[in-house]
C-alpha cells in the first residue's frame, strides 16, 4: 500500500469519527448569515483556516442536498441578523433552501430585516422559508434599490488632475465618471434599469414565496419601515418573537425533545465529505471540476489582494487550472465559476482560449456567474456551452475603455519638480506627466476600435448571434442577469447548483451521484512545494504577492476606493454599489 492510500484510509477513518459526534438525537441545522457568506472555500491553507467560521456557498449546497435525505436531520433554522445580504447570495441560497424545504421544514429568523439599511435582499432570501420570524422590536424594511452615480471632474480639477479617457461606446461610462460634468442620458438609463430590474426580481420572488401579489409587496417597499406587528398583519411574516421563542417553537412543532442537537451547515458539510480532507478522498472519483475566476482579471498569477485589497484572477493561474482539468481523467466536465468585473484584454483572451480548448477536447464547460461577470468577466464566460446567471448578477458590459489621469497640475500644486525624458516619440504616451498628443489620441482610438471589434465578433460567434444583434446589446452596457437572459447573453437563470445540473446533463452524468470539487484539488503540503513548470498542478494554485508601490499604486488605490476601475480595458465602467 502506497503512502497516498494510507493517508486516504486514515482520512476516511477520521471522517467516520466526526460523523459519530452528533449522537443519536435529532439534528437541526443552523445557517448563520450574520457574518456573511463566502463564494467558495479558499484552497490556500492559511486562508482556509481563517475562513472556516464562515459558511461557503459550496458547503451550504453540499449540506442541504445531503441533509434533505438524512433521516437524522429534522429541519433548518436560518439566522439573518439585521445586516444586508448581497443580492446574488439571496438568489443562490433561495433556490437551495426551496429545494430543501420540499422535504424538511425551514425557519428564517431576523432581529430585523434592515435596521439602518435596506433589508430587501435579506427578506427575499427569507421568503424562501416556510416560516419567517422577526424580533418584536424589529421591522421589515424593504425600501427598494438605491444606486448612485458619482462624477469626479470638479474634484479632480481642484486637485490639478486632468482626465483623458476614451471608451466604446456610450454605456462604458468610466470616462464620463472622470471627465463628465453631468450624467449622460445613456448612463442614467442604464443605472435606472439596473435598479428597476433588481427590484423587480426581488419583489417577484417575495410575492411568490409569501403568497402575496406583486402590488402588495410593492406597497410594503414604498412604505419602507414596516413594524413587526404590522408585517405580521400584512402576511409578510408568520411569527413575531425572540430567538429563544423560535427554538421553543421548533421543539414543540418539529417533534424534537430537549436533547435536540444543533449544528452549523458548514460543520455538517465537513462531516459528510466536504472538509479539508475531501480533495484527498475524492481525487480518483469521477467529478465535475469547478475552476474559479475570482476578482479582477490580470496577466500573470492570481493574487490574494490588489491595491484595493481585492483578490485578482491571474490568467496564468486560471489557464493552468483549465489545462489541469483537461488532463485529469477523473474530471468529466467543468463549471467555470466567474465572479469578476473584468480587467485585462489579453488575460481575458488567454482564458477564453483555454475554455475553447477544453471543449474541443470533449469536456463540457458551463459558466456560472456570481455577483458580477461583466466585461472581461463576460469575455471568459461566453465560450462556455451554456451560461448560467442569477437574476441579480451584473453582466454584459461588452465594451472597452482606456486612458489616463494627467497629474502634472497636481505635481505643480504640491511644489514638486518632475521632468520627463523620453527615448522614442511616444515613449511617454501612457505617462501621467503629459496629455495625449493628437497622434497618440489617434493611436489610442484605433486600438480601442480594434479591441471592441474583436470582443463583439467573438461574443457573436460564441453566442451564435448575428454581429449586428450582439452589438445592439453591447456598447459597454451592464445588464442584470434577468435582463441578459432576455437579450440572449445568458442561457438560464440560476446559481451554481443549476450550473452543475446542466453540465452533468451535457456530459451524461448522474447529478445525484456526482462528486463536485475544485480544480486543482491539492493536498495542503502541495501548496508549499514550488511549481516544477507551467503545466504542474501547483502552477494552477500559485499566488503572487499583492502589489502596491509608487504614484501608480497610490492612484490605483484612490481610484479603487472611488469605485473606478484601474485593472484594464475590459473592466466594468464603474463599481455599481447597490443599497
Amino acid at each position: 500500500m502506497d503512502v497516498t492510500s494510507v493517508i486516504r484510509e486514515g482520512a476516511q477513518q477520521v471522517q467516520q469519527m466526526l460523523r459519530k459526534e452528533s449522537g443519536d438525537h435529532p439534528l437541526v441545522l443552523e445557517l448563520d448569515l450574520t457574518r456573511g457568506v463566502i463564494d467558495a472555500m479558499p484552497q490556500n491553507p492559511v486562508a482556509m483556516f481563517l475562513a472556516r467560521q464562515l459558511p461557503s456557498l459550496g458547503a451550504i449546497r453540499r449540506a442541504l442536498r445531503t441533509a434533505a435525505d438524512d433521516p437524522k436531520v429534522t429541519g433548518l433554522v436560518i439566522d439573518l441578523g439585521a445586516l444586508p445580504v448581497q443580492a446574488y447570495v439571496a438568489d443562490e441560497l433561495a433556490a437551495l433552501i426551496e429545494a430543501f424545504g420540499e422535504k424538511k421544514p425551514v425557519i428564517a429568523f431576523a432581529s430585523s430585516f434592515g435596521e439602518v439599511s435596506s433589508g430587501l435582499f435579506a427578506f427575499r432570501l427569507a421568503a424562501s422559508a416556510a416560516d419567517v420570524w422577526v424580533q418584536p422590536s424589529g421591522a421589515v424594511n424593504l425600501s427598494g434599490v438605491h444606486a448612485q452615480i458619482l462624477l469626479l471632474r470638479g474634484g479632480l480639477e481642484k486637485l490639478g488632475v486632468s482626465p483623458e479617457f476614451a471608451q466604446r461606446w456610450e454605456y462604458k461610462s468610466a470616462g464620463e465618471q472622470f471627465a463628465g460634468s453631468e450624467v449622460s442620458e445613456a448612463n442614467r438609463e442604464m443605472t435606472r434599469r439596473l435598479a428597476e430590474s433588481l427590484l423587480e426580481s426581488a419583489t417577484d420572488a417575495i410575492a411568490h414565496g409569501r403568497d402575496l401579489s406583486t402590488e402588495q409587496v410593492r406597497t410594503s417597499v414604498d412604505d419602507t419601515m414596516v413594524p413587526a406587528a404590522e408585517a405580521l398583519n400584512r402576511g409578510l411574516i408568520d411569527h413575531v418573537g425572540y430567538r429563544d421563542e423560535v427554538y421553543a417553537w421548533v421543539r414543540q412543532n418539529w417533534g424534537v425533545d430537549e436533547q435536540i442537537n444543533l449544528q452549523y451547515v458548514q460543520r455538517y458539510a465537513e462531516k459528510h465529505g466536504g472538509g479539508p480532507l475531501a480533495p484527498l478522498l475524492q481525487k480518483t472519483k469521477p467529478a465535475v471540476g469547478v475552476v474559479s475566476v475570482h476578482g479582477a482579471i490580470v496577466s500573470g498569477a492570481s493574487r490574494p489582494g490588489g491595491p484595493t485589497g481585492e483578490p485578482t484572477a491571474g490568467s496564468d493561474t486560471v489557464c493552468a487550472a483549465l489545462r489541469a482539468a483537461g488532463r485529469d481523467d477523473s474530471v468529466k466536465a467543468v463549471v467555470l465559476r466567474v465572479d469578476s468585473p473584468g480587467g485585462s484584454y489579453v488575460a481575458s483572451d488567454a482564458i477564453r482560449r483555454e475554455v475553447l480548448q477544453l471543449r474541443e477536447a470533449g469536456k463540457p464547460v458551463v459558466a456560472s456567474m456570481g455577483a458580477v461577470a461583466a466585461s472581461g468577466g463576460y469575455f471568459v464566460s461566453m465560450p462556455a456551452a451554456e451560461i448560467i446567471a442569477n437574476p441579480s448578477t451584473l453582466t454584459g458590459s461588452i465594451g472597452v475603455l482606456a486612458g489616463k489621469l494627467v497629474t502634472q497640475g497636481l505635481v505643480d500644486k504640491l511644489g514638486l519638480v518632475r521632468e520627463a525624458v523620453d527615448a522614442g516619440r511616444n515613449a511617454g504616451m501612457l505617462s501621467g506627466s503629459q496629455p495625449f498628443t493628437e497622434e497618440q489620441w489617434d493611436k489610442l482610438n484605433g486600438w480601442l476600435d480594434e479591441v471592441y471589434t474583436d470582443f463583439t465578433t467573438k461574443a457573436a460567434t460564441d453566442r451564435a448571434l448575428p454581429v449586428e444583434a450582439l452589438d445592439a446589446v453591447a456598447k459597454g452596457r451592464v445588464w442584470t442577469g434577468a435582463d441578459a437572459a432576455e437579450k440572449g447573453l445568458v442561457d438560464h437563470l440560476g446559481g451554481l447548483d443549476l450550473a452543475i445540473e446542466r453540465v452533468c446533463a451535457l456530459a451524461d452524468l448522474d447529478r445525484d451521484a456526482q462528486v463536485v470539487r475544485p480544480v486543482p484539488s491539492l493536498g495542503m503540503l502541495s501548496h508549499l512545494r514550488p511549481s516544477e513548470n507551467s503545466e504542474s498542478l501547483a502552477a494552477a494554485q500559485a499566488s503572487g504577492l499583492p502589489q502596491f508601490s509608487g504614484w501608480e499604486g497610490l492612484l490605483a488605490f484612490g481610484a479603487g476606493m472611488l469605485g473606478v476601475s484601474h485593472r484594464g480595458v475590459l473592466s466594468m465602467p464603474f463599481d455599481v454599489r447597490i443599497s
